[in-house]
């Protein structure tokens, strides 16, 4: 079966390392264009030069060169793994199996680029990775192989990635071909009547409003962190806070009631927050004892939406 693989980052990487050890036929390899001056190298581009397999590099795939490159390798099979641009039907319909792609979410829920942010924010206490063919929708061709993991009350948007569905969808996707492959894919029609897609997270969608719940607030910042991290206003100076944990402790909403060597805590509508990591305006994320010094932060100073 001849694969082209679509890919980035280190995931990308990863998988097509997994097709490789599989010793599925990867005829050819897309990946995304260098950066000038970029810091790190692309591992999916040194992947497929290691292994002597075609390489193309664009940012999008709708293009007659892209379409065109992808017709001469005749493809059975292309395989998604992580791909932030738009695959054209032009293209699926090169490859006799069409596509599929890994989405970290349990479709149809929670479609779209910011599956796990979504999850943790709206206090989801699972997710998990589906393998879905590739259709003109978004996340909305039907469903081959998906797999649950828990959110844990302590779970990250970093946490939840890296160390459950990173290495699961790893390993599916490795599973899905190799079930195309000898014949045994089954795939399922996704229930229109229970998705959900929501767009991709930016800093618009993370401002804390302090008189919701410790609850809500604490999955808000969950939710945000790594990024684009939960956003909040001191005075006129515009704070991102990363880690956190929920606090006994009450207080007027807003206000900050207590400050510690390894936090400050922060009053909720129903508790309070104590942060340990947050980003002054113009600077790097900081531990909380260097964000309270930057800011020289005081008990009864007040954060806003």
């Amino acid at each position: 079966m001849r694969i082209v693989f679509i890919g980035q980052a280190p995931f990308g990487k990863e998988s097509l390392e997994a097709l490789i050890k599989q010793g599925e036929n990867v005829v050819g390899v897309i990946t995304v264009e260098d950066v000038p001056n970029q810091k790190y190298p692309n591992p999916v581009k040194e992947c497929a030069i290691k292994n002597d397999i075609a390489l193309y590099q664009a940012n999008y795939l709708k293009k007659e060169e892209a379409i065109d490159w992808v017709r001469t390798l005749q493809p059975d099979l292309l395989v998604l793994g992580f791909v932030t641009a738009f695959v054209p039907m032009e293209m699926i319909e090169l490859a006799r199996h069409g596509g599929i792609n890994y989405h970290p979410s349990l479709l149809p829920k929670y479609r779209g680029g910011s599956a796990i942010n979504w999850a943790i924010i709206n206090g989801e206490t699972e997710t998990g990775v589906t393998i879905h063919f590739i259709d003109e929708g978004v996340d909305t061709g039907p469903i081959l192989l998906q797999e649950k993991v828990d959110i844990t009350p302590d779970d990250t948007v970093k946490s939840v990635y890296f160390t459950k569905l990173y290495p699961l969808g790893v390993k599916m996707i490795a599973e899905a071909v190799r079930l195309i492959r000898e014949g045994g894919a089954v795939s399922v029609t996704q229930d229109e009547s229970a998705a959900s897609f929501q767009p991709v997270i930016t800093s618009a969608d993370t401002a804390i409003d302090w008189s919701q719940t410790t609850n809500q607030v604490y999955n808000l910042i969950r939710g945000a962190n790594p990024s684009p991290g939960a956003v909040t206003t001191l005075g006129d100076q515009v704070c991102s806070l990363f880690d956190a944990a929920p606090s006994a402790k009450k207080g007027d909403p807003g206000s900050v009631i207590d400050i510690a060597a390894d936090g400050f805590t922060v009053a909720t509508g129903d508790g309070a927050i104590t942060i340990t990591s947050a980003k002054p305006p113009g600077q790097k994320k900081l531990a909380a004892a260097d964000f309270i010094a930057s800011l020289n932060l005081k008990v009864g100073d007040r954060f806003t939406t």
